[in-house]
């Protein structure tokens, strides 16, 4: 019989509560995080909290996320509010619950400039079946303006 794999987020909680407490833990966990999910990366996001059911993460304004417009292009945001509530959604779960995107809409509510600040709080469900859950995660602007929402479905189920 095949071994299962252990689920995601109690490795990523371990890893964070390793790293994080030290100078330039965060960059690093970071880092890691990028070579463990390499599309990610291509935002460069950098983890500021974690904990079972909620994170934020900072995404910095640099040429490589922009648009023609000069402001944070459209699937940058995405890519930012999915990592934030994936983090925030798989450091909640027991280890017995794995859980995989479905589907994800956002909403941009104005240009994206300067670095980003995204959230996510969840509260997760106890599972014993398959079921679907949505996460929301909020980006805001240095003036503590809501950029963008996104509202994330997970599919969550039984290990």
């Amino acid at each position: 019989m095949a071994k299962s794999l252990e689920a995601p987020g109690p490795a990523l909680l371990r890893l964070w509560a390793r790293l994080s407490p030290w100078p330039g833990g965060r960059w690093l966990f970071s880092r890691v995080l990028g070579l463990l999910v390499p599309y990610t990366d291509s935002i460069r996001p950098l983890i500021r909290v974690l904990e079972p059911g909620h994170a934020r993460v900072d995404l910095r304004d640099r040429r490589g996320v922009r648009n023609h417009l000069q402001s944070v292009h459209a699937v940058a945001l995405v890519n930012l509010a999915e990592v934030t509530s994936g983090l925030a959604m798989l450091v909640g779960l027991p280890p017995t619950v794995r859980g995989i995107v479905t589907g994800i809409s956002i909403e941009y509510l104005k240009k994206a400039r300067g670095s980003l600040v995204a959230e996510s709080s969840v509260t997760v469900p106890v599972v014993t079946a398959p079921c679907d859950h949505t996460v929301t995660a909020s980006i805001r602007d240095p003036q503590g303006e809501v950029v963008a929402e996104a509202k994330v479905r997970w599919r969550l189920s039984p290990a």
